[in-house]
């Protein structure tokens, strides 16, 4: 039976449902999986398969704790008709890529794929593990976590759901779709700070003991919807697998044939799922990983130095405004040799001198990453050039990885088939794709996406029409240094 391990050495193994309830290790490491499981399909047998299909097989692999039945029941309640694509995700040709659209979810952007399921594995966790307590779901967010997290945990028995962000650091949409978050169990909190703000936050607030004794006396006890939690990182797999099927079964490539991914990622995790699913066993040759000008990561995949010393931007692509990538941790567990004691000096480091250097070792084990970033101007250019020629419109953080994609073909003349992660709807930011297609913003985010609607028809995703007429139901505003006062007030009205 599979069991996971913290990446900072914990002798402590758990079983996934265990780690999907706690979500972070005690020794405050994230929980990686002992051995990254084979495919279990061979690649000929991809192309026609459902969505549903591959994540079952794919979720099944790691979490195989979870019986036949009760994962069925889990993927079978995420990906339903809550997506408005009928294929859950399409893959589309535009320009020299291969889109794959992970934005059709409720939420219209792709933390929906995952966060659709995280509740039920959740839930049948809690249930396997006969846990009483009440689950405080923690999480910070920079625009889409929030969302989808309280999405998909609202109202969902035994759990309370908690969310930050940063204040001003999200578009008006983004902050509308928190703000105006039904259910009895959900709270929404901006925070005077920047998502690493936000972030820092609730991991202090995960590896305060006392406060955790608190929250016992409660009956409650904290988990993550966080890509930091397995539960959510381990979904998001899938839909890498299916990707490669799609584009067997459209002809674009025979099974077997390898190809590049591009993510636009700045806490790691989307691309930490592709390169899961190359070593399940997907052929895949680059993993190109899309920064903004906060672009930390492009430093790290180039140098093998990770220094927070640099000045940060907000940015047109503000899901990626972060400087603390979590989840690159889990690739340094992997690159050292599962080393947990030289992960927790490298993590000890970072958070002492701000800035780590990996060994000549683990950057050999680097060359298939290939880092590259795009400024708010070759941002908003991409996706004003890729409309005109192509009538295909992308968000902001889609075209940083087509523009960085680009940037690869013309330094390295790889013409490879080439999946693309579209990680939202352009009508999440809506001013700056409406300026970038050359009709100008309105007075406000919807007023820009009527005209983005108007000029293109380009349909407006189910979940975000009406939204500006919601009422708002969540306006806190606290300080990062009294997020645990804001959790122990959340708990207290419920």
């Amino acid at each position: 039976m599979m069991k996971y391990q913290s990446t900072r050495g914990s002798k402590n193994h758990l079983s996934s449902a265990q780690a999907i309830i706690r979500g972070i290790a005690e020794d405050k490491g994230l929980y990686v999986p002992e051995e990254i499981p084979a495919l279990p399909f061979d690649l000929t047998e991809l192309a026609g398969k459902t969505y549903k299909e591959v994540a079952f097989h794919i979720i099944k692999s790691f979490f195989e704790d979870y019986s036949d039945e009760e994962l069925q029941i889990c993927v079978d309640g995420a990906y339903d008709n809550k997506f408005d694509a009928k294929d859950i995700v399409p893959v589309v040709a535009a320009g020299d890529g291969y889109f794959l659209e992970l934005y059709h979810g409720r939420t219209a952007a792709f933390k929906d794929m995952a966060l659709s399921i995280l509740p039920y594995l959740l839930t049948t966790a809690l249930r396997k593990e006969k846990e009483d307590k009440k689950i405080v779901i923690l999480t910070a967010t920079s625009g889409d976590t929030g969302k989808a997290a309280l999405e998909g945990f609202a109202d969902v028995p035994g759990t309370e759901i908690i969310v930050f962000y940063p204040n001003q650091g999200v578009s008006l949409v983004q902050e509308r779709q928190m703000t105006t978050q039904e259910g009895k169990n959900t709270h929404v909190y901006a925070i005077d700070g920047n998502f690493d703000d936000a972030q820092a936050g609730v991991k202090k607030i995960f590896n305060d003991s006392e406060f955790a004794s608190e929250l016992a006396a409660m009956n409650c006890k904290l988990s993550s919807a966080n890509s930091i939690n397995i539960g959510r990182l381990v979904p998001q797999v899938a839909y890498y697998v299916y990707g490669y099927g799609k584009l067997v079964e459209q002809g674009t490539i025979k099974a077997g044939d390898p190809i590049n991914v591009v993510v636009p990622t700045g806490n790691f995790g989307n691309i930490l799922a592709a390169y899961y699913a190359g070593r399940m066993g997907l052929p895949i040759n680059r993993y190109i990983c899309a920064s903004n000008e906060n672009n930390i990561l492009t430093d790290f995949i180039n140098t093998g130095i990770y220094d927070l010393n640099r000045e940060f931007f907000l940015t047109n692509s503000p899901s990626m405004d972060i400087l603390i990538s979590s989840n690159l941790e889990r690739l340094l567990f992997h690159l050292s040799g599962n080393d947990g004691d030289m992960v927790r000096d490298l993590m000890d480091r970072m958070e002492k001198e701000k800035s780590y250097e990996v060994t000549p070792g683990m950057r050999l084990l680097m060359t298939s990453f290939y880092g590259g970033f795009a400024d708010m101007e070759a941002t908003g250019e991409t996706i004003g050039k890729m409309y005109r020629e192509n009538g295909y419109l992308m968000d902001t953080h889609t075209a940083v990885a087509y523009r960085v994609y680009e940037d690869y073909r013309a330094e390295t003349g790889d013409t490879m088939p080439t999946l693309i992660a579209s990680t939202a709807s352009a009508y999440k930011f809506a001013d700056s794709v409406a300026d970038a297609i050359g009709i100008g913003r309105g007075d406000d985010g919807f007023e820009s996406v009527r005209a983005i609607h108007q000029a293109t028809g380009v349909s407006i995703p189910s979940g975000l029409q009406g939204l500006e007429d919601k009422p708002i139901l969540h306006n806190n505003v606290v300080k990062a240094i009294h997020m645990d006062d804001a959790v122990k007030t959340a708990l207290s009205r419920r």
